[in-house]
């Protein structure tokens, strides 16, 4: 079953997708993950969305993207050109293969200019096992240390 999300981010803004259970029996992955500017052609920015396993501070909501950061499951990168601008809108996604159970949490800074970032979101749901939520369950909480 995939689940959808999407939403208007601001910049500097932090949404949170709620998906734990007490069980923790239900895992997810991402499948899709896409960015559109609320504003296509209007306003000349660089959009960074982060998708993160843990809450993160709003003073240190940043447009840095670290790969080294455990805690990261995906990242987005989208450039919107003014409309004199003949060139088409720059994207680049990249997502983790990993599967979490958790709430997960997405955020947005703007690199250069202004406005705000329209995030799409596909989630796979899958089933886990007792010991497949365990181990699920302890890799979010090591993240949150």
């Amino acid at each position: 079953m995939i689940k959808t999300f999407k939403a208007l981010i601001a910049d500097g803004g932090q949404d949170t997708i709620r998906l734990s259970s007490k069980s923790g029996l239900i895992g997810y992955k991402i499948v899709k993950f896409q960015l559109i500017p609320n504003k296509p052609g209007a306003l000349a920015a660089e959009h960074v969305v982060q998708i993160f396993k843990v809450y993160q501070d709003p003073t240190l909501i940043s447009n840095e993207i670290d790969f080294t950061n455990q805690t990261l499951l995906a990242a987005g990168y989208v450039s919107n050109a003014t409309s004199g601008d003949s060139s088409p809108p720059r994207q680049t996604i990249l997502f983790d293969n990993e599967v979490f159970n958790q709430d997960i949490f997405v955020t947005h800074k703007i690199q250069n200019g202004s406005g705000s970032v329209n995030y799409y979101i596909e989630l796979e749901q899958i089933k886990l096992d007792v010991n497949e939520a365990a181990v699920a369950t302890l890799k979010d909480m090591r993240g949150r240390e």
